[in-house]
């Protein structure tokens, strides 16, 4: 059974979680995981770049100039795509849906190996509980401090937890998130991934 380093508030271990075999030591799927990213990145993509055709752009309806007798190339309109102010030719449109599906097994399977591979790097460690009375930014440093925890780090939550949240929300590279919003861009994105440990029971409910 894969487990995982359980420490307290303080920082200190005081032991190890076991984790769940059906979504913490499954086989890395690297084709799946990158489609799964992909379909992500696509369906957040806002698609707002727009550019006008020849047809769209205002003007041009009369010859800027005679047809012979100018030495010049012969032009039918000031908005053709080769003159400035024209329009644009293959240029990017609003009508685009950029929107990719995936079935659901499929993205949790995909979101499984990525957790499993991080269980199997060491980057995965849970945390006992957090109370504080007053948030305090400087706490939450020396806790993950203590923890060993030098690059960027992902807080995972089974609700919303306000002094927690708080205490990390100004660090850079702490980015605290509930765990049914757990997804593959944050997981390859953050170095470590650090759970509340009523998070791993709530994941279960959720996911198997």
């Amino acid at each position: 059974m894969p487990k995982a380093p359980l420490y307290n508030q303080k920082g200190e271990r005081k032991g190890e979680v076991t984790l769940n075999a059906s979504i913490f030591d499954i086989p890395f799927n690297k084709d799946l995981v990158h489609q799964a990213l992909v379909r992500q990145l696509s369906n957040k993509r806002l698609g707002t770049a727009h550019t006008k055709t020849q047809a769209d752009v205002r003007g041009g309806g009369a010859k800027p100039f005679r047809q012979k007798g100018t030495g010049r190339a012969r032009q039918g309109s000031l908005r053709t795509v080769n003159l400035r102010g024209g329009g644009v030719v293959f240029g990017p449109t609003n009508e685009r849906n950029w929107k990719k599906d995936m079935p659901r097994k499929q993205r949790r399977k995909a979101l499984f190996s990525a957790l499993s591979e991080k269980v199997r790097e060491n980057k995965v460690l849970a945390l006992e509980e957090y109370k504080a009375k007053t948030p305090k930014t400087k706490d939450f440093i020396e806790m993950i401090k203590k923890m060993a925890i030098e690059k960027d780090l992902l807080l995972v939550l089974p609700e919303k937890h306000e002094s927690l949240e708080k205490s990390a929300r100004n660090i850079t590279t702490t980015k605290t998130i509930l765990v049914n919003y757990l997804n593959i861009q944050d997981l390859i994105k953050y170095d470590k991934v650090l759970f509340l440990k009523d998070a791993l029971d709530k994941m279960e409910k959720l996911f198997l």
